[in-house]
C-alpha cells in the first residue's frame, strides 16, 4: 500500500494548495472592488479637467505655458513604468515590462535619450538585473495610491520638462477596461495635448483670468493622468491574480479528482489482490 499512502499524500497536499489560491482568489475579488471603485471615481474629474482645458487653450496662450511646449524633435524622454510589487499575477508584469522594453527601445532607434522611473518590485527587478540604469524608483505606493503620490512622481519629472531638459514624458501602466482585460498602455502625458473640443462649449466666467487659472490646470491635468494610471494599475493588478488564483484553483480541483480516481484504482486493486490471496490459500489447505 505504498503507492496508496504516496496519492493521499499528494492528495492533502493539493488540497492545502487549494485552499490558499481560492483564499487569495477572494482576496483579490474584494480588493479589485475597492480599487475599481476608486477608478470610476477619478474619471469625472479627469474628463472635467480636460474640458476645462479644451475650453481655455487657444494658440495665442500655448506660447506662454511650459507644458504645452510641442518640441519639434525629442532629444531626451523620461519613462515612467508602473508596476507591482507582488507576483501570482500571470503575465502582468512580464507585459508591462514588455510594453515598457518595445517604448524604449523605439525611443533609442530615434536617438532619444530615455529616463527610466520605475514604481513596483517587479519592475525595478527586471531592469536592475538586465544592467539598464534608473534614474528613480518607488516600491512603497502599496494598494492605496493618491494624489500625493502621482504629485511625487511627476512633480519632478514636469520641473525638468518645464526647463527644457527633458523633451516628453511617457507613463506605462495596465489599463482597465474590464475585471477580465487589463492590457497594458502607453500615454504620452508632456507636452500636454490639448482634448478635443466636444459637444457644447460653455461660457466660462474667469476669474482672475485665463492664463493665471490654466497655468494652475495644466500642472493639475498632469498629475491626474499620473493617478489615474495609478489606480488603474493597481485595479489591473488585483483583476490579473484574481485570474490567476481562479485558474490554479481550477486546476488543483481537475487534479484532485484525478488522483483521487487512481488512489480509489489503487486501494480496490489492493482489496482484490488480498482477497485473491485468501481464497488461494484457503483452497491450497483444503486440498
Amino acid at each position: 500500500m505504498a503507492k496508496g499512502r504516496e496519492l493521499k499524500g499528494r492528495i492533502k497536499s493539493v488540497e492545502n494548495t487549494r485552499k490558499i489560491t481560492r483564499t487569495m482568489e477572494m482576496v483579490s475579488t474584494s480588493k479589485m472592488k475597492r480599487a475599481q471603485d476608486r477608478v470610476v471615481s477619478a474619471r469625472p474629474y479627469a474628463q472635467v479637467l480636460a474640458d476645462v482645458i479644451a475650453s481655455l487653450y487657444s494658440t495665442e496662450l500655448a506660447d506662454r505655458f511650459p507644458l504645452l511646449r510641442q518640441p519639434s524633435t525629442a532629444r531626451r524622454a523620461a519613462v515612467l513604468l508602473l508596476t507591482s510589487n507582488r507576483g501570482l499575477a500571470g503575465a502582468f508584469n512580464s507585459n508591462l515590462i514588455k510594453e515598457a522594453r518595445s517604448l524604449i527601445a523605439r525611443l533609442e532607434r530615434e536617438s532619444t535619450a530615455v529616463d527610466l522611473h520605475v514604481v513596483g518590485r517587479k519592475g525595478l527587478g527586471y531592469f536592475r538585473y538586465v544592467g539598464r540604469a534608473i534614474a528613480a524608483s518607488r516600491t512603497d505606493l502599496g494598494d492605496r495610491p493618491t494624489a500625493e503620490h502621482a504629485a511625487e512622481l511627476i512633480n519632478g519629472v514636469m520641473t525638468d520638462f518645464a526647463r527644457g531638459t527633458i523633451d516628453a514624458v511617457y507613463v506605462v501602466y495596465a489599463g482597465f477596461k474590464s475585471a477580465m482585460s487589463t492590457p497594458p498602455v502607453t500615454v504620452r502625458v508632456l507636452p500636454v495635448v490639448p482634448p478635443p473640443r466636444g459637444g457644447a462649449q460653455r461660457d466660462y466666467i474667469l476669474a482672475p483670468d485665463a492664463d493665471t487659472i490654466l497655468g494652475e490646470l495644466l500642472p493639475a491635468y498632469v498629475r491626474s493622468a499620473v493617478y489615474r494610471a495609478l489606480v488603474e494599475t493597481v485595479a489591473s493588478e488585483h483583476a490579473a491574480r484574481r485570474i490567476a488564483m481562479k485558474s490554479a484553483t481550477d486546476n488543483a480541483s481537475d487534479m484532485l479528482t484525478v488522483l483521487r480516481r487512481t488512489y480509489n484504482r489503487a486501494r480496490q486493486a489492493t482489496i482484490t489482490q488480498e482477497i485473491a490471496e485468501i481464497v488461494g490459500g484457503a483452497a491450497a489447505l483444503q486440498g
